[in-house]
């Protein structure tokens, strides 16, 4: 039987992709952000939209869990979640979060670091009306990070909520919406040969809250 550490220690993949030069990006992160995604979807990477959502809970403990991403616009990111959940609590308390899209496919990855406000009730009223019945069931059926006694429970709720709006429109609950993610920072990884991998940090400008300024880093 092989030792799984043995495994972990000598797993190598050489990252044979095109590198990534300062000269060569969007002077806009966003700008270049989309055009990493717009790869991704052309690759078919799986579930492009997904990213890892770090927050720090109140006894410091950071805490990470995928999302999907549904909107990206000139503000930002736009994920919703319930707002009772442990995410949502955390970035009330700190108004601070960390992102993480990765698209191994292509070797890729991009870090942000942001800012976290709640988006207008129109538009998390909005999103909520697109998505398929199920999930707006679901979202008034689930306590989300609330312990429950077993899964039976959880069929149970769901149930009485179908019933409860078997003949009308589902509304979205005011315990749901929306969350806007403003970037302060980007940092585009792209894998390389030998571990040289490319790495380029976006930062505000200190003069001009409008600018980015880019710096590669070391690997």
């Amino acid at each position: 039987m092989s030792d799984p550490a043995d495994i972990l220690a000598r797993h190598r993949f050489e990252y044979e992709t095109a590198g990534l030069d300062v000269g060569e990006v969007d002077p806009d992160p966003m700008t270049q952000w989309r055009r990493w995604f717009d790869d991704a979807v052309a690759a078919g990477c799986t579930e492009p939209n997904a990213f890892v959502l770090s927050t720090v809970d109140e006894d410091g403990w950071p805490q990470s869990r995928y999302l999907l991403l549904r909107a990206a616009d000139e503000r930002g990111f736009t994920c919703f979640t319930n707002y009772d959940s442990a995410k949502s609590r955390e970035l009330a308390d700190t108004g601070r979060a960390s992102m993480l899209f990765t698209w191994l496919q292509l070797h890729r990855q991009v870090r942000v670091t942001a800012t976290a406000e709640r988006v207008p009730d129109a538009e998390s009223d909005d999103y909520f009306a697109s998505r398929p019945r199920g999930s707006q069931v679901g979202a008034w059926s689930s306590p989300q990070s609330q312990p429950i006694p077993d899964r039976a429970w959880l069929e149970d709720r769901v149930q009485q909520m179908t019933a409860t709006f078997v003949d009308a429109d589902v509304p979205r609950p005011a315990f749901w919406g929306g969350w806007l993610l403003r970037p302060e920072s980007f940092e585009f990884w792209q894998g390389r040969p030998s571990r040289l991998h490319d790495r380029l940090r976006y930062t505000r400008d200190q003069r001009d809250a409008a600018a980015w300024q880019v710096a590669r880093l070391s690997p």
